[in-house]
């Protein structure tokens, strides 16, 4: 089970054990439960509501059989998404990823992979300048 977050949301938990945020500007108490969706849903649910936000997001991964808290499956127009009657204990957050600005969250191997294309265009451009000395040198003798 999933639950996008704001960052400062998640540091706030980290200090009191709880979460009780439901979604974007609206608190548990004010919602009656907290939103959650299935990992195929995470996506639609960042377009709808978080894409363009502009504040830092992490997508919180929720261990149901850890929650203090009732989940009920209810239905949302034509589809189906839990919802936690109260608050998320910490200890049932069991991972927390940085989502970037299309809504995806960065794995090892994509951060490794930009680190391996700055590094390539780097030594690329070291090339070219590394050839135009030696051909600017070339010219002058």
């Amino acid at each position: 089970m999933f639950h996008i977050a704001t960052a400062a949301d998640w540091r706030a938990t980290l200090a009191t054990g709880t979460y009780t945020t439901s979604t974007v500007g609206r608190s548990l108490a004010e919602e009656g439960f907290i939103h959650a969706s299935r990992r195929e849903q995470v996506q639609g649910v960042f377009d709808r509501y978080y894409r363009g936000l502009g504040e830092d997001l992490v997508l919180l991964t929720i261990d149901p059989t850890r929650l203090e808290s009732e989940v009920r499956v209810e239905p949302v127009g034509d589809d189906t998404y839990p919802h936690v009657h109260g608050p998320i204990n910490r200890s049932a957050v069991v991972d927390v990823e940085p989502l970037n600005r299309r809504g995806g969250t960065e794995t090892l191997m994509s951060l490794w992979l930009k680190g391996m294309a700055v590094r390539m265009g780097a030594a690329v451009l070291v090339m070219l300048v590394v050839a135009a000395i030696v051909l600017g040198v070339q010219r002058l003798a």
